[in-house]
């Protein structure tokens, strides 16, 4: 792969630490998205996120689903628009690979801070996800996991998390909410780009965000876990029944950042969710972590930012406000996008920060090995002495006391 090297080390992380922040949108640009790599892609050389560490092999299927009794907060003169990752186990057999993302969002993730010459957008696109489109899903019925990527963030950027638990027995389901993101490819030739990021500067915006991406993560799980099957337009015409898989009884959400806000916003008014994890995010909701009815919740985040003398942060706040099962896990090193895919994509595409105390192998280790054992825990009901405190083998998270 012809990857440009000139640029300074960590570009990509720094790419997605600006892109958090609220900024001018971009014209949308007209483009159809495209769900599985061409013949053209396979043959190129790629990079790849980690193997699976599950048993099952991963089957991935992307749904637009459209809540028509909703506006849209950011348009309100449209209806409210999703589209949706769903991995979940597979059959083994043969399928066309599953795309990271359009060729259109990675651009215009690329374009948002110049950085087009740097990264190619084909690069991004093509990264190997271990995952085969609409392959036939494995007999049984499994929990259903949520995904909330950051603000500004899609949904791919938390494509590693969702395969290796759909490799685990998780049917996985990251959403991706309309005019939320740099770019954001629908059915029909349509890309929109991010409104909300020049109408959310406080807190309370901020905390809107979570609050409706709880209706947002409610109305996924309730198209996913009816009886009929959730299609590409969400009207339930489609070949891949999603509810017969999953089990629920066995539901839980896990988010990125504002994501993570949305976790508890969501587990704080739909109490199908039984479990919830917040990846490095502020709360913003008030009262966060009241009312859950003592259901299981994790914080996880970086050391700096999230420790509990930490400014800025309001996790002990939400902390002392948890009733049951909890932990508050920081890891020394990490920074806000070590719990995503972009510290293993920057290692792939040869842009890390030798200087970054963390790689982006070490980082995926660390989030996926804690997320999985919560997880496993609480919807599996198996014993995972990883959570119970320090261990030798992984000094840099801690387990903090408010």
């Amino acid at each position: 792969m012809n990857i440009i090297r000139g640029a300074a080390a960590s570009t990509l992380l720094g790419l997605c630490l600006t892109l958090t922040l609220p900024g001018p949108g971009l014209a949308a640009a007209a483009a159809a998205p495209t769900p599985a790599l061409s013949a053209k892609d396979t043959a190129r050389p790629e990079v790849s996120l980690p193997r699976t560490a599950g048993r099952h092999p991963v089957g991935r299927r992307t749904l637009h689903l459209s809540d028509h009794r909703r506006h849209d907060p950011w348009v309100p003169s449209a209806h409210r628009e999703l589209m949706v990752s769903v991995h979940y186990p597979a059959r083994a057999g043969r399928g066309a690979p599953a795309a990271y993302m359009t060729e259109d969002e990675a651009r215009l993730l690329l374009e948002a801070r110049g950085l087009v010459g740097v990264v190619p957008a084909a690069a991004l696109s093509s990264v190997r996800t271990h995952a085969r489109m609409d392959a036939r899903p494995a007999r049984g019925r499994f929990p259903l996991v949520v995904l909330s990527p950051g603000f500004s963030m899609p949904r791919s950027t938390l494509t590693a998390l969702a395969t290796d638990l759909a490799s685990r027995g998780y049917v996985v389901a990251a959403v991706h909410y309309a005019y939320e993101s740099a770019g954001t490819a629908f059915p029909g030739g349509r890309v929109l780009t991010c409104l909300a990021c020049e109408q959310v500067a406080t807190d309370r915006e901020r905390a809107r965000v979570a609050e409706n991406r709880a209706d947002d993560l409610s109305f996924v799980i309730d198209e996913l876990t009816t009886r009929r099957a959730a299609s590409s337009t969400g009207r339930g015409t489609g070949s891949l029944p999603f509810a017969p898989m999953i089990d629920t009884r066995r539901i839980a959400v896990a988010g990125h950042s504002i994501g993570g806000a949305a976790a508890v916003a969501l587990m704080r008014q739909d109490r199908r969710v039984r479990a919830g994890v917040n990846l490095d995010g502020n709360f913003f909701v008030p009262f966060a972590g009241a009312g859950l009815e003592g259901r299981p919740f994790m914080m996880m985040g970086a050391a700096d930012t999230h420790g509990p003398g930490s400014a800025g942060s309001d996790w002990r706040d939400a902390w002392a406000r948890l009733e049951g099962w909890r932990r508050w896990l920081t890891v020394t090193g990490a920074e806000h996008f070590t719990f995503t895919d972009p510290p293993l994509l920057a290692d792939g595409l040869g842009l890390s920060d030798p200087t970054t105390p963390l790689s982006g192998e070490r980082s995926w280790q660390l989030t996926r090995d804690y997320t999985a054992a919560f997880l496993d825990r609480h919807l599996y009901g198996l014993a995972r002495p990883l959570l119970d405190g320090p261990a030798a083998d992984r000094p840099e998270v801690a387990f903090p006391r408010a």
